[in-house]
């Protein structure tokens, strides 16, 4: 088909654009690739509120279908000074026989108390709390402090109310040691950069399972998602909800989040 002179016009408006800029040895203007660790510590901000708070976390799991077990904790959390990593402390309420018992994150340590035994003893963050649900995945963390990411696409998938979202999908590599997993895969709305989607891998590259976070809610300044479903890696009908409610700006000192003071700890 023939140029019409309209066409043809804008053509050789931009041969010669193009033949300038090579002459004065510029190069057009290109979109900048997203950066991976700034995607990522936006999302982070989604999932975490900046100010000290509280929030209730109800954990249920489920084995085909049918709930077998239910726990519900009350965490503090806030950023320490030195480096701004989360700092978590958590309370545990329900059932009757945990009431009482205490973790405790503060950095790369965690802590679990009971005032049965009066002891503190110092656990993993990938040890499982309940269902799929790890001690990891129950304090709050900040995943660009302790992964480092990289862009690997954008595609379309199905989010947690199983509507079509475009997303951006961030590899994540342990930074270090402490990290809870190996490596994740993570897919963030390509829009709002709210987290949709993640998929947990061990070292040895063997995937342990997949979460959905849904149900956002106007949170604390910020939409955020309230629910997220775990997923176990080998065991599809073996899931495990958490639940977050009763958010709450509050103070919370920084002297909470030391090792002897979990006996003393009343939260009031």
């Amino acid at each position: 088909m023939l140029d019409t002179p309209l066409t043809a016009s804008a053509t050789v408006r931009r041969a010669l654009l193009l033949w300038v800029a090579c002459l004065a040895g510029l190069s057009l203007p290109v979109q900048a690739a997203p950066n991976a660790q700034a995607l990522l510590a936006a999302s982070d901000a989604i999932r975490n509120p900046s100010q000290p708070f509280r929030v209730t976390v109800t954990l249920t799991e489920f084995e085909k279908g049918a709930q077998v077990n239910a726990t519900t904790l009350v965490s503090y959390a806030r950023t320490l000074e030195n480096g701004g990593q989360f700092a978590s402390l958590l309370r545990f309420v329900l059932p009757l026989r945990d009431a009482g018992k205490v973790m405790l994150k503060n950095g790369a340590d965690l802590w679990f108390y009971d005032p049965a035994t009066k002891a503190a003893v110092r656990i993993s963050p990938q040890q499982r709390l309940m269902g799929q649900a790890a001690n990891g995945d129950v304090v709050t963390v900040n995943f660009a402090r302790d992964y480092r990411a990289k862009v690997a696409t954008e595609e379309t998938i199905q989010d947690g109310e199983r509507k079509s979202r475009a997303a951006i999908k961030l590899l994540l590599t342990a930074a270090g040691p402490d990290a809870t997993y190996g490596s994740i895969e993570l897919w963030i709305d390509a829009r709002t950069e709210a987290p949709l989607k993640a998929r947990f891998f061990a070292e040895s590259g063997r995937l342990l399972k997949t979460a959905y976070y849904r149900r956002f809610e106007e949170q604390l300044g910020a939409m955020r998602p309230t629910e997220t479903v775990i997923i176990d890696g080998l065991e599809p009908q073996s899931v495990t909800l958490v639940r977050l409610s009763d958010y709450a700006a509050r103070p919370v000192p920084s002297s909470w989040f030391q090792r002897d003071f979990l006996p003393r700890f009343t939260a009031e």
